[in-house]
C-alpha cells in the first residue's frame, strides 16, 4: 500500500490538474469587449450619436417622458439622439419644463374631471345644479346636516355615491383639506365662438361680455352670473392666461354657466375685430377710460362689454381696438373696482338704459 507521503503527493496532482473550470463557467470568463466612451451610449447626457435607439430603450425613454408631463415635472431623460438625454440644458441646468412645488398635486389634463372639495362647496354646487358623475365620502364621515343634504341631493339627481378611504381621497385631492366629500366633475364643455356670434347677432338687443384674462375662477362665476342676470346672450374669453370654467367658476356662476353659452378663443384682439365686423360696438371697462359709464348712450344698441383682469386691466391691444373705454365713477377714497364688481356694475346700467329706452 503506498504511504501517507504518496496518497499527500496523488492529492497535490490531482489539485493542480482540477485547476479551471473545465470550460463549465468559460462564458463568464468571457470579456464583454471594448467599453463605449460616454459619446456613444445613449443614455449618457453626453451621447451625440443619430442612430435609433434599442427599441427596449426608447419604449423606457418615452414611457419616462409622459409620465414626467402627467406629473408636471422635469422627465428623468432627454430627446434620444442629442446631446440632452437628461432633461437638463446647457451647463447642467434643468430645463424649462413645469414645476409642481412640493406637496402640491401636480396640474392635471386639460380634458380631465376635477374635484370639487369641502362639504359648504359641493353642496353649494349640487345646489346650483352643477353637473357632476361621482360624489366621494371617506369611510367613518361624521354626517351633519351638509353631508345629509349633499347625499339627498346627489341621490336625486342619480349621481353614483362611492365611499373611499381617507387615504385615496387624499391621494385624490393632493393633500388638499376635503373635509371626506369630493364631487368629480366633468370638463366644461366650451361652444364655438362663430355659432355664440351668430346667435346673438339674431337677438333684437345682442349683449356678450368678454374676459380679457381674468385669473381667478370665482371672479369669472361671478361675472358668468351677471351676464345671465342682465340679458347677455353670451360670454367668451382666451384660453391660455386666463381662469376656465372649473368646478369653483360652475359653483360661483349658482348654475348660469349651464344656462349661458360660452366659448373660449385663441386670441382675443381677433375676437374682439370679429364682434365689430359682426356689427357690435365693443366697450372696454378701464378705470381711466375717457367715457363715462353713465354717458354710455351706445348701450341700446349691440353691444359688447370686455372686462379687464384683476390687477393690469386690459391688455394694449385689446384696449385699443375697443371702440371707446369706459369708466366707472367711484369715491376718490376707493382706487378701482373688482373685476366681477366692475362687470356687475356695468352690465346693470346697460340693462336699465335698455329698460328706459323699450
Amino acid at each position: 500500500m503506498p504511504g501517507n507521503s504518496q496518497r499527500r503527493g496523488r492529492r497535490v496532482k490531482a489539485k493542480k490538474s482540477a485547476v479551471g473550470s473545465g470550460g463549465k463557467n468559460r462564458a463568464r470568463l468571457a470579456g464583454k469587449g471594448r467599453t463605449l466612451p460616454a459619446e456613444e451610449r445613449p443614455w449618457h447626457k453626453a451621447y451625440s450619436g443619430t442612430e435609433k435607439l434599442p427599441r427596449r430603450t426608447a419604449l423606457k425613454q418615452e414611457r419616462e417622458r409622459r409620465l414626467a408631463a402627467e406629473r408636471g415635472r422635469i422627465p428623468k431623460v432627454g430627446v434620444p439622439g442629442t446631446i440632452d438625454t437628461t432633461g437638463r440644458g446647457a451647463g447642467g441646468r434643468a430645463s424649462a419644463s413645469p414645476r409642481v412645488t412640493p406637496g402640491r398635486k401636480a396640474v392635471p389634463p386639460k380634458e380631465a374631471p376635477e374635484l370639487l372639495v369641502g362639504r359648504n362647496p359641493v353642496v353649494e354646487a349640487l345646489r346650483a345644479q352643477v353637473p357632476a358623475t361621482a360624489l366621494y365620502l371617506a369611510h367613518g364621515i361624521d354626517k351633519d346636516d351638509r353631508v345629509a343634504e349633499l347625499l339627498r341631493r346627489a341621490g336625486d339627481r342619480g349621481i353614483p355615491i362611492l365611499e373611499v378611504s381617507r387615504a385615496e381621497l387624499d391621494r385624490m385631492t393632493g393633500g388638499v383639506l376635503h373635509q371626506g366629500v369630493g364631487l368629480q366633475v366633468p370638463p366644461f364643455a366650451y361652444e364655438p365662438f362663430e355659432d355664440v356670434l351668430a346667435k346673438a347677432a339674431e337677438q333684437p338687443l345682442p349683449l356678450l361680455v368678454g374676459l380679457d384674462g381674468v385669473t381667478d375662477p370665482r371672479n369669472l362665476g361671478a361675472v358668468i352670473r351677471s351676464a345671465a342676470a342682465f340679458g347677455a346672450h353670451g360670454v367668451f374669453l382666451p384660453e391660455r392666461r386666463a381662469a376656465g370654467v372649473t368646478a369653483t367658476a360652475w359653483r360661483t356662476s349658482a348654475g348660469a354657466a349651464a344656462r349661458l353659452p360660452i366659448s373660449q378663443v385663441v386670441n382675443m384682439t381677433r375676437a374682439v375685430k370679429a364682434c365689430q365686423d359682426a356689427g357690435f360696438i365693443v366697450i372696454g371697462l378701464d378705470a381711466d377710460g375717457e367715457t363715462d359709464l353713465y354717458s354710455l348712450e351706445v348701450a341700446v344698441g349691440p353691444l359688447v362689454v370686455v372686462v379687464g383682469s384683476e390687477g393690469r386691466g386690459l391688455s394694449r391691444l385689446v384696449g385699443e381696438t375697443c371702440a371707446m373705454r369706459v369708466s366707472i365713477p367711484i369715491s376718490p377714497m376707493v382706487e378701482s373696482l373688482n373685476a366681477s364688481v366692475a362687470a356687475a356694475v356695468a352690465l346693470a346700467e346697460v340693462a336699465r338704459r335698455r329698460a328706459a329706452a323699450a
